[in-house]
């Protein structure tokens, strides 16, 4: 990863096809979970394709609200479309079906994009600059995603990390960008033009970034 960061005081990462992507194998366990748990009797197929298809469908209005459509929102958006009864499942099933989906996510991790990217964060960490972690979540809660960045050994690199499913605003939406921004002035005094956004999507973080104020790097994987 090759950013000009010697401008800026502080760093924020995006963490989806930025630091890491997707491990093939968890999704295909996942979705065949889910047709078990739930007694799915549509083809794994079809399961396959109402997963994906609300994975992008909450992904894209999360984008135009800048607000957090919660995981078990988006299960109940996929148990309906593959014709399972609401009645049949209540939250606590979903809350035991999303605990296995956090077990197979941590036995089928994802991976990192730059496997050396924890020496870029000690060069830039010694430089007296500062990191942090902005991302939206979907399936996965920021709970989980503080976990793999600890096996990864690079938790200890960021002072703060801020997922939607906590705060309940997603990038684009300036509200989550000022919380970043209010949590390094927590710690330092800088300006907006003094921090950095990298990430891979265009309108969540470029547009998002430049748009409340801070600096932006486009990555293109």
């Amino acid at each position: 990863m090759e950013i000009n960061y010697e401008n800026y005081s502080h760093l924020s990462f995006d963490l989806w096809l930025t630091l890491i992507k997707s491990n093939p194998e968890f999704k295909q366990k996942r979705n065949l979970l889910f047709k078990e748990f739930f007694e799915i009797e549509h083809g794994i197929e079809k399961v396959n394709e109402v997963v994906r298809y609300y994975d992008v469908l909450c992904n894209n209005i999360n984008e135009k609200t800048g607000l957090n459509i919660d995981t078990y929102e988006i299960y109940y958006l996929i148990l309906s479309a593959l014709d399972v009864d609401f009645e049949r499942n209540d939250t606590g099933s979903l809350l035991e079906f999303y605990k296995h989906t956090e077990e197979l996510f941590l036995k089928y991790k994802p991976v990192l994009i730059y496997p050396d990217i924890q020496n870029l964060f000690k060069e830039i960490t010694v430089q007296d600059k500062s990191i942090s972690i902005l991302s939206n979540t979907a399936f996965i809660k920021g709970q989980v995603l503080r976990k793999l960045l600890e096996h990864y050994e690079l938790a200890d690199y960021f002072k703060f990390q801020i997922y939607s499913d906590e705060v309940g605003f997603s990038k684009p939406n300036p509200a989550i960008f000022q919380l970043v921004f209010d949590e390094i002035n927590k710690y330092k005094k800088i300006n907006k033009k003094n921090v950095l956004h990298i990430g891979d999507n265009c309108i969540a973080d470029y547009n998002g970034a430049i748009q409340f104020g801070f600096n932006a790097h486009l990555l293109k994987i």
